[in-house]
């Protein structure tokens, strides 16, 4: 699933912003207005010369317009005063939106049913450590994603696009999935049976189930005549080695500083069965909150 940030690369266009406008306000803090200032000063001083020679004269002026003199004078240009204004707007916004959390809108399905299309959510981009904005380099180590976690990540065959899946595999595991079933390090992952699922799209019921995935039991659909993988769509991938496939299912071993991931639309979901496994650097952050979808305003809520 192709993530669609809001306001496209948000990042780069709030870094080159806080940039300009800060350049702009420490210009200003710096120079501008001291510029400025001495020339309000000698404005002023030249003001209250004359005003003194005719006052000595016997002729008397309104002294407020050395106020308004002054004030014309230290007055702002209107680019850096809006610059000014924004800067620091911009500034918490980026440093929110790069250490914090980050809004994403769902595009398609392969979540469903946990993910609805137009869901608006938020990633948590702290969990998994902190991260240079921009070039997603991680400098802090706080965590690491877990079996179960619904994760944001750079697709690995195209750095530029946003993924969503599911943490099926972290480093270290054996991963089977046979006759859609999952089995995690040789524990057959248990399934418990829903009321089939009536597809948003198309009038079309799924199966769907409850895989207890430990410490992260969660729900997933099941097409019906789909197979288990196909294998024409299994592409060349690092660490391909790692994996053996079959007819029916595949297993695979996640390297290190790898995950494997799966979309919860088994069925209608491009992941780790097909394009590999997803390097740490490339990991964005952890979905946790459906904030808004202006298509069914009942989703607002935590993401499992």
């Amino acid at each position: 699933m192709n993530l669609q940030p809001i306001l496209g690369n948000f990042a780069l266009i709030l870094f080159v912003a806080m940039v300009v406008t800060g350049v702009i306000w420490c210009l200003d803090v710096f120079v501008l207005a001291k510029q400025r200032r001495a020339k309000a000063d000698a404005a002023l001083a030249e003001y209250d010369a004359r005003l003194a020679k005719l006052t000595a004269d016997g002729i008397k002026l309104d002294n407020g317009n050395r106020a308004v003199l002054e004030a014309s004078i230290l007055r702002q240009p209107t680019w850096v005063e809006y610059s000014g204004s924004f800067f620091p707007v911009i500034a918490l916004v980026f440093v929110l939106r790069s250490f914090l959390f980050e809004p994403f809108k769902i595009p398609s399905s392969s979540m469903v049913p946990t993910l609805l299309v137009g869901d608006l959510i938020l990633v948590n981009k702290f969990d998994y450590g902190i991260r240079l904005p921009v070039i997603n380099k991680k400098i802090v180590q706080i965590g690491n994603p877990q079996r179960g976690d619904v994760m944001v990540f750079k697709y690995p065959k195209d750095p530029s696009q946003d993924y969503i899946k599911r943490v099926i595999g972290v480093p270290g595991d054996k991963i089977t999935y046979e006759n859609k079933r999952l089995t995690v390090n040789g524990q057959p992952v248990e399934y418990q049976p829903l009321d089939d699922y009536l597809d948003d799209e198309r009038p079309v019921y799924h199966k769907q189930f409850l895989e207890k995935l430990p410490a992260a039991p969660h729900r997933i659909l099941n097409m019906d005549g789909a197979r288990t993988i196909n294998l024409s769509a299994v592409e060349e991938f690092p660490h391909h080695e790692n994996c053996t496939y079959s007819y029916d299912g595949f297993t695979c071993i996640v390297p290190e500083g790898n995950y494997f991931m799966m979309g919860d639309n088994r069925d209608n979901s491009a992941d780790s069965r097909y394009w590999g496994f997803v390097p740490d650097k490339n990991i964005v952050g952890k979905a946790v909150f459906v904030w808004m979808n202006f298509g069914n305003l009942k989703r607002i809520g935590g993401i499992h």
